[in-house]
């Protein structure tokens, strides 16, 4: 089966062959990837004209990896001759290969190595859809380099080559002619550069006031010190994340896989430089989705409490400020995505930035709150207030389009935005049990436990820093009113479970869906119909054996194989665990986490994206979906979450109460060092005993 190895640093990523090469064809996402943009679509290896095999592949962190090859295809009873190592590794904007051919005789030998390359320049969105050719494109050499080129307008590209080692440099790649004695070896390292070129010529990355000369000297430091400092820099994220010791292996692989997977995925935007957030996911959301950054935040707020400070902070200062149908954007609206590729920047797509997520402004002041209950940061929650108030004056201004005091979505764009602004957001995802889709606009359910929680918030918020109490009182009437109406309007008393969604008529879409999930997270739902949500989330039709799917068995739409119609998603997993505690069902919470943990291993402790919804006792194992990120933020931080529900962590003044409610297989959990406006502090806890 055909494997692709990746490494990543935030702003920068590669995907390619398990030996390394990077093959331009169709539908084919390999390559080195920035900005939303494909900088290297071809980067292929060949000795003496053969293709090269792998021995071995060896990953030791996220941005670096090893390929162990030998030319042709390696057999038991042939010994290899010869034997190439390329030694990679990512950082900044720069791609490094360090490549290493052994002579394994006792003769002199000589080998022609080659590295052809290309670079199409594609979009994000388009690498499955290669172009037949670049109208814009240009290739250079001079100096013993090779630059590759793409310019339209001020839509400015250049991917540049380097050798530290002599060899013949030509448009379409580099040929080195290496000798070697017997038992020898040689070696070249190779860098490449993405570069995003403002008018003057200087890369948008380069600091403000940095001079070109300054810029140029950075570019040329030894690629081994961007290695050193990368290392250096996940020794000290992992040690300041709290130490996890557990009886039950899986769950500390998938919390240690989960910080370095998280490491990873930071990126530096260029409106805050130097402070780093969490990129939505990889291949095809390596930048910021909102929905995605907020959340994660919020799932790692115990273990990475800055992450969530810059998220904030970063998300306020795009919050939208006028009317603009094609992006979507309304007054205090927050964004859903931003690109930097080709297609946003020429207006071809509307994420630039994008604001078609009804779901991300009710979040942010979700995390606002979280984040200050968390860390005591109130001089951020002040520094927001302003914000805060717009995302809260949003939902009752835009949000409610039917005046009935519900958030709903209907986009303005409707040529190219999402039809579901919802976290659902494949256009299938929101249907009725006989698979017709409702029409516009609509009110999925969690969208208004997360109103609810944001009102809640917002009050206390209020109350405690904004020394606003008439505010606060107006905010805790209009979410007790909300929370009535709701239990009433979406409650389907004959299933005895919570509607999907409202339809434009307000007629109940009465789909089961994992969303109602979400509503024990918010605290939504009404104490006495808890019980029955429960039932259904734990219930066959839902529940796969590995966790909650999206949607239920026995409906048209189902497909255990659909992204939002029967695939189980970790992060939904994980807020529906948390709800599931809050209302005081802790053993059906450690149901869900230890199925989720239990299936990260067969993804080498990675919790994916989602993989397939079938039963449990079919497949015996969880099937991956084909086309998901990997790693992905939000999935990343279910383990995290998940975790704070087994051990009961919840934030109160300046205190921390630990609960522990651990399933027999988890055996004993201690998190160690827990940071947070009590200091540092410990939490342990054994799991219950069997029951007879």
């Amino acid at each position: 089966m055909r494997r692709l190895v990746r490494i990543l640093d935030g702003n920068i990523f590669a995907l390619s062959e398990e030996n390394g090469d990077m093959v331009f064809g169709p539908v084919n996402p390999s390559g080195l990837f920035a900005f939303d943009t494909r900088f290297l679509s071809t980067w292929r290896l060949t000795l003496d004209g053969e293709e090269l095999h792998p021995l071995a592949v060896h990953d030791p962190s996220y941005f670096e990896i090893r390929f162990f090859l030998v030319p042709g295809h390696p057999t038991h009873y042939v010994d290899a001759k010869t034997s190439v190592i390329r030694e990679r590794w990512i950082s900044d904007s720069s791609f490094t290969e360090r490549l290493t051919v052994l002579n394994h005789t006792g003769e002199p030998v000589e080998h022609v190595l080659r590295i052809d390359v290309d670079s199409d320049f594609a979009p994000i969105y388009n690498v499955v859809w290669p172009q037949a050719s670049q109208l814009r494109g240009y290739r250079e050499v001079s100096d013993g380099r090779l630059r590759l080129g793409y310019r339209r307008e001020r839509f400015h590209r250049v991917t540049d080559v380097r050798t530290s080692e002599p060899g013949h440099v030509d448009e379409r790649g580099l040929t080195f002619r290496v000798r070697l004695d017997r038992q020898g070896k040689w070696s070249t390292m190779l860098q490449v550069k993405s570069l995003v070129l403002r008018p003057d010529g200087r890369d948008v990355r380069e600091p403000l006031g940095q001079s070109p000369s300054q810029g140029a000297a950075r570019s040329r430091r030894p690629a081994g010190e961007h290695g050193d400092q990368l290392h250096h820099d996940l020794r000290r994220w992992l040690a300041a994340a709290p130490r996890l010791s557990c009886d039950w292996t899986p769950l500390t692989t998938t919390y240690q896989r989960g910080l370095a997977d998280l490491a990873g995925l930071r990126f530096s935007s260029l409106a805050l430089p130097g402070e780093t957030m969490p990129a939505a996911g990889l291949p095809w959301s390596a930048t910021l989705i909102g929905r995605d950054s907020l959340l994660t935040s919020y799932q790692a707020l115990p273990f990475v409490p800055e992450l969530a400070a810059t998220t904030l902070r970063l998300i306020a200062l795009f919050q939208g400020s006028v009317l603009d149908d094609y992006r979507d954007e309304e007054p205090g609206k927050m964004l859903n995505e931003i690109r930097y590729g080709e297609m946003a920047a020429f207006e071809e797509r509307p994420q630039s930035p994008y604001y078609g997520g009804a779901d991300v402004t009710p979040l942010f002041v979700v995390l606002l709150d979280e984040y200050e209950r968390w860390t005591g940061d109130a001089a951020l929650v002040r520094d927001l207030e302003d914000a805060a108030r717009a995302a809260l004056h949003w939902i009752d201004e835009y949000g409610d389009l039917r005046g009935d005091g519900y958030l709903w979505y209907q986009p303005r764009n409707e040529r190219s935005g999402a039809k579901n602004h919802c976290w659902k957001d494949s256009p299938e995802a929101i249907c009725y049990p006989d698979g017709r889709l409702p029409g516009l606009p609509r009110a999925t359910c969690e969208l208004q436990g997360y109103v609810y929680d944001a009102k809640r918030r917002g009050a206390r918020l209020a109350r405690e820093l904004w020394s606003d109490p008439a505010y606060a009182d107006r905010l805790e009437r209009e979410a007790e009113d909300l929370k009535q109406r709701f239990n009433r309007d979406f409650w389907i008393r004959d299933g005895g479970y919570f509607a999907l969604a409202l339809g434009p008529d307000g007629d109940q879409v009465d789909a089961l869906a994992s969303n109602m999930g979400h509503l024990l997270w918010s605290g939504i739902v009404a104490d006495a119909k808890a019980e029955a949500v429960t039932a259904h989330l734990l219930g066959p039709r839902l529940f796969s054996g590995w966790g909650v799917r999206t949607l239920a068995t026995g409906q048209v739409s189902y497909n255990p194989l659909g992204y939002h119609v029967g695939t189980v998603w970790p992060f939904d997993n994980s807020l529906i665990a948390a709800g599931l505690r809050r209302y005081g069902f802790r053993r059906e919470a450690g149901v869900i986490a230890e199925a989720v943990i239990d299936a990260a291993q067969h993804f080498a402790g990675r919790m994916p994206e989602s993989f397939a919804g079938y039963d449990r006792s079919l497949t015996r194992y969880p099937v991956p979906y084909p086309a998901a990120n990997s790693p992905q933020a939000s999935a990343t931080g279910a383990t995290f979450l998940l975790l704070r529900t087994l051990l009961g962590l919840e934030p109160y003044g300046e205190h921390l109460v630990v609960h522990p409610e651990i399933p027999e297989r988890f055996g004993r959990i201690e998190l160690l060092d827990i940071r947070g406006r009590w200091g540092r502090m410990d939490a342990i806890g054994n799991a219950r005993p069997a029951k007879p």
